[in-house]
């Protein structure tokens, strides 16, 4: 069960989850209004309406985004009561509708603008309580003022009106929805980048680096280019946690993750393959060439300090791609051996495995 603290924690992240959304959607309501006040006025026009009907427009239109924006940060839930608002648009569109007589090029904008919305914000099934708040309000209004409605009868003034709504309202929904799906494209990003990369280090995680292996493998192979593989354990890792503690074990982890982005090439990969030990993809390395860079990493990491003065040796084995190498993971696994030899052989090495799989 989740505790007290857990649950308020929810609830604020809830709050300003609710308060962010109605955020997004004072501005858009804000200039969506504006632009209906000049669509509704030019049916209340040609039907020669009161000055109060005007004022009473007036005050919805330029009015209403306001005190809906207020009720929504201000409630317990914002994002509940912003899809209420979101209804009472529709309602009081329906409304309108009806005091213009049903004119028709502005009823008609008013009806898909408000759904282009409603559809945005809340899919299907929201459209569709809209437009029954909305259908429901025009009849309402129709039946209690005994409003005639007057379809096919839309002067030019009425259609001159409509025009800037019919016009900027899409591009600025369009625009809206462009900046929402930019924002999901990064964030989805953003977790592809996490889910490939290890918390400590920053490294690719054991499953990315091996994916970049793979790869190198196919394209090597393919191009007959030379590649290797390094694998690189710290030596008696387990004493400096046991004598330092873990808080300066996980430095010396990230101090050796740096190491190792300094010492290598640009596309080179080194990545964190579990615990202590650590892999680095070298394309284009023959065996020379990786031995002299795991060479290089050895020592920048014996002549190092991490933690303050906390020192590490690390033992490296490297294995340069071979014909014999039936899939990539026989490749790692020779550097592996190798990395194995260099333990037995006393540690502080580097050494190379110069046998081929069956």
């Amino acid at each position: 069960m989740q505790s007290s603290a857990e649950e308020t924690a929810e609830a604020a992240q809830s709050v300003d989850e609710g308060r962010r959304f109605a955020g997004r959607m004072f501005l858009p309501r804000v200039a969506g209004l504006a632009l209906g006040a000049v669509c509704i006025g030019g049916g209340l026009w040609e039907q020669g309406a009161s000055p109060w009907v005007w004022a009473l427009m007036l005050l919805n239109t330029l009015g209403w985004p306001h005190l809906a924006h207020w009720l929504a940060m201000r409630s317990k839930n914002p994002y509940r009561t912003e899809l209420g608002n979101l209804t009472l648009d529709s309602t009081f569109g329906g409304i309108w509708i009806a005091v213009m007589h049903f004119n028709l090029a502005p009823s008609v904008i008013l009806v898909a603008m408000l759904a282009m919305d409603k559809a945005a914000v809340g899919g299907p099934k929201f459209l569709a309580r809209c437009l029954f708040a909305q259908v429901a309000a025009a009849t309402a209004m129709a039946l209690l003022f005994r409003i005639e409605p007057q379809v096919l009868q839309s002067g030019i003034v009425a259609r001159l009106a409509a025009a800037p709504l019919l016009i900027c309202y899409p591009i600025m929904v369009g625009l809206t929805a462009y900046r929402l799906a930019r924002r999901v494209r990064q964030q989805n990003r953003e977790l592809a980048a996490l889910s490939s990369t290890d918390g400590l280090t920053r490294l690719p995680n054991h499953t990315a680096w091996l994916e970049a292996v793979e790869r190198e493998f196919d394209r090597a192979r393919r191009e007959g280019h030379p590649s290797a593989v390094l694998m690189l354990d710290l030596d008696h890792f387990k004493a400096i946690n046991d004598t330092h503690g873990h808080p300066a074990g996980d430095e010396v982890l990230r101090g050796v993750a740096e190491v190792l982005r300094e010492a290598l090439r640009l596309h080179d990969m080194p990545g964190r393959y579990g615990g202590e030990e650590f892999g680095v993809l070298l394309p284009g390395s023959d065996a020379a060439a990786a031995e002299a860079i795991a060479e290089r990493i050895r020592k920048k990491i014996e002549w190092a300090s991490f933690a303050g003065a906390v020192r590490v040796t690390a033992s490296i084995g490297c294995a340069a791609l071979e014909p014999d190498d039936a899939h990539p993971g026989a490749w790692v696994a020779r550097a592996d051996r190798a990395l194995y030899r260099a333990k037995a052989a006393g540690r502080n090495r580097a050494m190379q495995d110069l046998l081929k799989t069956a």
